[in-house]
């Protein structure tokens, strides 16, 4: 089940119409979601000097021996990555973000991981 041409350039534009509200500070940088059929990663990126200051993904090593059957395209995953994230950003000395969803729906693994990083202390 591929993502077709159409379906993607939608989803630009809203990850467009989304950006020009959401940016991340010093203060308080963007948690970046991005999600393919496969995987999913999250950054923490400060949008002023352009730095990703920490990043988890479902490719990392050290996720991909924990995930269920290898399989990085599921919820549990995503709140494996959601967690990860923010312990990585805790001990980077960040407590609050600004969500960015990237033009997906806040809904399954996208929703997942939001709620994992909650849980784990960021506040957004």
């Amino acid at each position: 089940m591929a993502t077709t041409n159409r379906e993607r350039a939608l989803r630009v534009r809203r990850h467009t119409r989304v950006r020009k509200k959401v940016a991340g500070t010093t203060e308080r940088p963007r948690l970046a979601v991005s999600r393919s059929l496969r995987h999913i990663s999250a950054q923490v990126i400060d949008d002023t000097s352009g730095r990703t200051l920490v990043a988890a993904s479902t490719t990392e090593a050290e996720l991909r021996d924990a995930l269920v059957g290898g399989r990085g395209g599921n919820v549990s995953a995503a709140e494996a990555v959601g967690r990860l994230v923010a312990s990585r950003a805790k001990a980077a000395g960040v407590r609050q973000v600004v969500f960015d969803r990237g033009g997906f729906a806040y809904h399954g693994r996208v929703a997942a991981l939001a709620d994992a990083a909650r849980h784990e202390g960021l506040e957004f």
